[in-house]
């Protein structure tokens, strides 16, 4: 069973890596945009604040977010197991783990009008 990755392919930055990670995979991620998609919400039961703020992966039925999601994806693209090795070494994690949230809050803060325009389009 592939890996669901949830990304927001409305953000420019995310929707580049994303892509970059397309042309470099195969059927072992499933690729999910969370852009108005409330099966994305149902599936992993965050809120579409939660998908938008971080990056989420589901394998073998657990929602994982944030830095370990990537140490995730990485693990299951050839071209990028070298990073999962490395970044699972714990004092590497911990610093990706906050330069990731921290890069991911202004990417969050960037973005964060796609939480308003979907209350608009409700109204």
């Amino acid at each position: 069973m592939p890996i669901k990755v949830f990304f927001n392919n409305s953000c420019n930055i995310c929707k580049m890596e994303i892509d970059h990670y397309k042309k470099n995979s195969d059927q072992n991620l499933e690729w999910v945009d969370i852009t108005n998609n409330q099966e994305a919400i149902n599936l992993t039961s965050k809120s579409k604040a939660e998908l938008l703020r971080r990056l989420h992966v589901i394998e073998n039925g657990e929602v994982i977010g944030g830095a370990k999601a990537f140490v995730i994806i990485w693990s299951k693209i050839p071209k990028y197991k070298f990073l999962a090795k490395i970044f699972s070494f714990k004092p590497f994690f911990i610093i990706f783990h906050y330069l990731y949230e921290f890069v991911a809050y202004f990417l969050f803060l960037k973005n964060k009008h796609q939480l308003n325009e979907e209350t608009k389009s409700t109204n």
